[in-house]
């Protein structure tokens, strides 16, 4: 699966560590920054790998900030995401599996290491569910993202 990264000083760390477990898992990686540690602002990097995702051009995205609140919500700005903020496998598995979330942040200055990589592999191994319920949701939130944006990837 090709993912696309992204991340700010504050969620650097993390991102390096689950670009190695990504690559020793055979994934393809379309790392959008940062790479260094100097003070930057995540919605730069933020937008340009959730519009890769957005595009088709990488399946899944993975974003990580100090929090992962802050980079979420600049994903969540940009037509066709849907992010989500997880903290655990539990809530990776479920925003998949209701929400077919295609991106998933998370906050490199809280989350461990080993539960941030779980938290990565239960993401994106778990499938979207397709029940007419969680269909109807996401279409749902299709038409509210019609009604106020008016860029169209």
């Amino acid at each position: 699966m090709k993912v696309a990264l992204a991340c700010d000083h504050g969620g650097l760390a993390l991102k390096n560590e689950i670009v190695k477990y990504l690559t020793e898992n055979g994934h393809e990686i379309a790392d959008y920054g940062t790479k260094d540690f100097c003070s930057c602002d995540y919605p730069d990097f933020a937008l340009a790998a959730a519009e890769a995702v957005a595009r088709g051009e990488c399946e899944r995205g993975i974003f990580v900030c100090t929090t992962g609140i802050g980079i979420s919500i600049a994903a969540n700005k940009v037509p066709k995401i849907r992010c989500a903020l997880c903290s655990d496998p539990y809530l990776a598995r479920m925003t998949r599996e209701h929400n077919d979330a295609n991106v998933l942040a998370l906050g490199g200055g809280f989350t461990g290491i080993n539960l941030a990589l779980e938290t990565v592999k239960t993401f994106l191994e778990t499938p979207f569910s397709e029940e007419e319920k969680h269909k109807r949701r996401i279409s749902k939130i299709a038409e509210i993202e019609k009604k106020y944006n008016k860029v169209r990837l």
